[in-house]
């Protein structure tokens, strides 16, 4: 089998690096921490221009027709660059407005002048739905959610009678949140809380289970983009931060840190873009791929960051460094849509039936 990508997709992978490498480099994503601002309106522009919001969706809602590899690729070179822009929980809301059928809703997050969040919470009935007639509302309070103090439209998982069900909320009629102080100073926070908030239903537990399958993806995705800059950061400064006359890099310890490190992020790379392969080929295992990848870099990311910290000794803690914004973003990205326990609760859940019926797990 042939698991390179191929030539479309690496042509998308490095014009991807080529704008962010402009709009996204690191002295830009300072600068714009300074501000008060949601998100970069120079680069969010850009990648409306280049057409990455449609990149999953098919032609015939305006998108491109590709597929979430394409998208993985995108979203690898956002956490690479620890772009300060909304794209992931937009991406996210298109596609679960598309499965339910709200095409109306397209257009104006397809063009940018509308962002989106999603807010999926750990515990299932942080948000209640109920039905009157055809009509529902949503109650009770969403785990922080990224973007949601800016965000047009919010999709929502909330339970009720029948099970979990996801559901789309209009904020520009309902209100949005106030912005909350986070670690992460690249993406705003808010918490998205609900008072017999109208909403409309998007659909079930098979909707719920593909935004988490793409959710936890995605996420792994970015985790894996922020990964390998810190890694890439770490091995170069071990060759130029001198110690005792020599390169820190020619240390033993040092060594096995940043050979550690390079594991992980090889092995967060595999789990990430199997999920991404298994999501796209609609593979029965797609579920299982999402969670095992949530699982690997939940956890290799805080390897990562943490052996990135000791490379970089007493400089790479101080908020002077580029290195705080992708572990303060790798925190957050953690735990969304589930953090590594969460995902091995998943993963036996969906692992157990083929256990009782005596069958293979791998």
């Amino acid at each position: 089998m042939n698991f390179d990508f191929s030539d479309d997709q690496i042509a998308l992978r490095d014009g991807a690096r080529e704008v962010l490498d402009d709009l996204a480099a690191p002295a830009r994503v300072r600068a714009f921490t300074a501000t008060d601002a949601a998100y970069d309106t120079a680069l969010w522009a850009a990648m409306v221009e280049q057409g990455w919001l449609g990149v999953a969706l098919p032609e015939a809602d305006g998108g491109l027709g590709f597929g979430i590899v394409e998208v993985a690729l995108l979203v690898e070179e956002l956490g690479r660059h620890a772009a300060p822009a909304p794209f992931l929980p937009t991406v996210l809301a298109l596609d679960a407005l598309r499965r339910g059928a709200q095409h109306d809703r397209l257009a104006s997050l397809l063009d940018g002048s509308a962002v989106g969040c999603v807010a999926w919470s750990r515990r299932s009935d942080a948000v209640q739905a109920t039905a009157t007639g055809s009509d529902w509302t949503l109650t009770g309070r969403a785990d922080p959610t990224p973007y949601a103090p800016f965000a047009d439209v919010a999709v929502v998982v909330a339970a009720t009678d029948e099970g979990p069900a996801l559901f789309a909320v209009d904020l520009d009629a309902t209100g949005r949140p106030a912005r909350q102080s986070a670690m992460d100073v690249t993406r705003p926070l808010g918490w998205l809380t609900f008072a017999a908030t109208p909403a409309t239903r998007l659909g079930g537990r098979e909707h719920v289970e593909a935004l988490v399958d793409h959710g936890a993806t995605l996420t792994a995705v970015e985790m894996l983009g922020g990964a390998r800059a810190v890694l890439d950061m770490s091995v170069a400064y071990a060759k130029d931060r001198v110690q005792f006359g020599r390169p820190i890099g020619s240390f033993q310890a040092i060594k096995h840190k940043c050979a550690d490190m390079l594991v992980d992020v090889e092995g967060m790379h595999s789990a990430a873009y199997w999920a991404a392969w298994a999501i796209g080929a609609d593979d029965p295992d797609a579920s299982v791929a999402a969670s095992t990848a949530k699982c690997w870099a939940s956890d290799a990311s805080r390897r990562v960051m943490a052996n990135g910290l000791q490379v970089h000794g007493g400089i790479g803690f101080t908020w002077e460094h580029d290195l705080h914004f992708y572990s303060k973003r790798a925190q957050l990205d953690q735990l969304q849509f589930g953090n590594a326990s969460f995902h091995r609760e998943r993963l036996t859940q969906l692992l157990r039936p083929r256990v009782e019926a005596g069958r293979s797990v791998v």
